[in-house]
């Protein structure tokens, strides 16, 4: 069985779209999946179980909590390959302006990296890495990210989550 990390998109935000972590480690073991943990507020879950499509979480997710919520998924050694790959690591010192955006296919990017200087930006198999030296906030390349999609489904998660994450998948 695979140690697997379901990213969902959007819950939590603002006070929108109310995921309570419970309720969520609640639906996946209704799944059958095992060793379920969540991380912060904002629809982070490890898991082991056979790995299947994104539909299988998407459906029980969306008739549990009454609205539909896109989720990404990777198995524990392809976020290890994640953070391994690290393509920014010498220019992204905090991990909190740094964001790594987790794709469901492989991404389209069309921009020029140089237009957005001092931030920075690698597209790298289906994530994109994201240095914000300013903050996610008053970035005006994650605002354009949010506003022109990436052409598939795709959620981010700062440094220091995709740290955890793939300590909880080690079982830490």
């Amino acid at each position: 069985m695979a140690r697997q990390i379901a990213l969902l998109r959007g819950v939590n935000v603002g006070g929108n779209k109310k995921v309570a972590m419970e309720k969520l480690r609640s639906v996946m073991e209704e799944l059958g999946y095992t060793d379920v943990r969540t991380y912060v507020n904002s629809g982070n879950v490890v898991f082991t179980g056979p790995k299947r499509s994104p539909k299988h979480l998407e459906q029980p997710i969306a008739e549990a909590f009454g609205f539909p919520v896109p989720v990404v998924l990777r198995t524990r050694d392809e976020l290890a390959a994640v953070v391994e790959a690290n393509p920014l690591r010498e220019v992204a010192t905090e991990p909190a302006k740094y964001l790594v955006v987790f794709c469901a296919e492989k991404p389209v990017v069309s921009l020029d990296p140089q237009e957005f200087e001092p931030e920075r930006f690698v597209a790298r198999g289906r994530e994109v890495y994201l240095w914000l030296p300013g903050g996610i906030g008053r970035s005006e390349l994650a605002k354009l990210l949010a506003r022109k999609p990436l052409g598939t489904n795709s959620t981010g998660r700062n440094w220091r989550t995709v740290e955890k994450l793939l300590a909880l998948a080690d079982g830490d």
